[in-house]
């Protein structure tokens, strides 16, 4: 059983990916990429799809080649992965994914997506930009720097440039070190207790914790942490509160795989456990979770959310919805590239084979015990974070 489920989530992953990349590998993204929106996006639309499917395919890519069946296909998809950012990130390329060079005003969502890209660099250091050319390593070091005009606004966006800043650090290129130290002083004082940031000032009851914040808190003040006892201090707090709120996270999962289908951007349907799944990745899962047990959760939210008809067209492009095609689910700033960050359900795929969280054999997760009368320990709040 467990074998199987990583053969699945493979399959499910590579059924995402493959449009993008084989459609940016030919240069014909731009053309080939149906855009569904309620509001026009088709100046960002693209960078979304390709820079939020990196996000998560990024640690199966890092994993690298093996012996194996899978190993074979992570050598042919992190090739193909590195044809597609040099279609990206070339602005003589049809394309290329940042706005024109005589654009004054880009689209404010492209520096969203620029950090969504940036994240992946930075998940798989060694296989995206140590695969790099000299040539394309620039390129996508003027790409992300471009980015820079762009203000971001008081709330979780501050880690979009964060983000950026941490993935120039790791390809060893001039980083600005105050975006990364602002963007991660105003979350720590924007902590609300209980494994949860405020969205800015405010406490808003969405996935923004999953979909942003915590992931990106983390791996930006990893990036940092040896710079001084701040930042060292601020890793062991920021990676305390993400492994409480993972603990939420798998309480929210119900024993048919669904979830509450609450607050914004409900439409990046299983990306809502990128935290869960991160912490997973890292082996980091709070002692009251199994990873096995994390795995079965998982797979029953990926296959809720992506298995439903409707989901795709008929080449395969995702469509907006949680379950199924649900064009009503999706706010003015969903389009057809945004529904990639799904993708980030699958980070978990980073890790070998062989690893507890793949070979250990099925365990019921915490709904699942719940629900069928099994006793558990009471889940109680932990404010002092």
């Amino acid at each position: 059983m467990a074998n199987n489920r990583r053969e699945e989530w493979v399959r499910q992953l590579r059924r995402m990916a493959d449009p993008v990349l084989e459609a940016l590998r030919q240069r014909v993204l731009k053309q080939a990429m149906p855009v569904e929106s309620a509001a026009p996006r088709s100046d960002c639309t693209h960078m979304e799809a390709f820079g939020r499917l990196l996000c998560g395919i990024a640690p199966w890519l890092e994993l690298g080649p093996d012996g194996s069946d899978e190993g074979a296909l992570r050598r042919r998809y992190a090739e193909l992965t590195l044809e597609a950012v040099a279609a990206a990130v070339d602005p003589a390329s049809p394309d290329y994914l940042w706005a024109p060079p005589d654009e004054p005003k880009p689209n404010l969502q492209l520096l969203v997506d620029t950090a969504f890209f940036a994240h992946a660099l930075v998940r798989a250091p060694r296989r995206l930009i140590g695969g790099m050319t000299p040539e394309l390593r620039k390129l996508t070091a003027d790409l992300l720097i471009r980015s820079r005009v762009i203000t971001p606004g008081p709330n979780n966006w501050l880690l979009f440039s964060a983000m950026v800043e941490a993935a120039l650090r790791k390809m060893g290129f001039p980083a600005d070190s105050t975006r990364m130290a602002y963007a991660l002083r105003q979350h720590d004082q924007w902590f609300k207790g209980d494994g949860v940031y405020g969205d800015g000032r405010n406490f808003a009851f969405d996935y923004y914790n999953s979909f942003v914040i915590q992931p990106m808190m983390l791996d930006v003040v990893e990036t940092i942490a040896g710079d001084a006892e701040e930042w060292e201090l601020l890793r062991s707090r920021v990676l305390r509160r993400m492994r409480r709120y993972a603990a939420i996270q798998e309480r929210l999962i119900a024993p048919d795989g669904s979830f509450p289908a609450v607050g914004r951007s409900i439409a990046y349907r299983c990306g809502a456990f990128q935290a869960l799944a991160a912490i997973a990745l890292r082996r980091e899962l709070p002692e009251e979770l199994h990873p096995s047990a994390v795995r079965e959760a998982l797979s029953a939210v990926i296959a809720r959310t992506l298995d439903a008809p409707g989901t795709r067209d008929e080449n395969g492009w995702l469509r907006i919805g949680l379950c199924g095609h649900q064009p009503g689910l999706g706010e003015v700033y969903i389009s057809t590239g945004s529904l990639y960050l799904a993708s980030t359900a699958f980070l978990p795929l980073g890790l070998p084979e062989s690893d507890e969280f793949w070979s250990a054999p099925a365990e019921p997760w915490s709904s699942v015990k719940i629900w069928s009368g099994c006793d558990l320990p009471a889940d109680h709040a932990v404010q002092d974070l």
